[in-house]
């Protein structure tokens, strides 16, 4: 498997569809990453299945 996966998302404060490079060397990871728009805070989760497919969603910095 690529260590990196390259994917869009929907930005949770303004939006737009913004592409992401995410390591996916570890099965489960959380961080921030800023919008390449509207540069807020992102909240990142990564999760990486058996099989090897990533799941990545982006939440607001406040969304718990």
């Amino acid at each position: 498997m690529e260590a990196l996966f390259e994917t869009s998302l929907t930005c949770p404060y303004c939006g737009e569809t913004v592409s992401l490079l995410v390591d996916v060397t570890d099965a489960e990871q959380s961080y921030y990453e800023d919008c390449s728009v509207c540069c807020k805070p992102m909240a990142i989760t990564v999760s990486v299945g058996e099989r090897g497919s990533a799941r990545v969603t982006a939440r607001s910095e406040n969304d718990t």
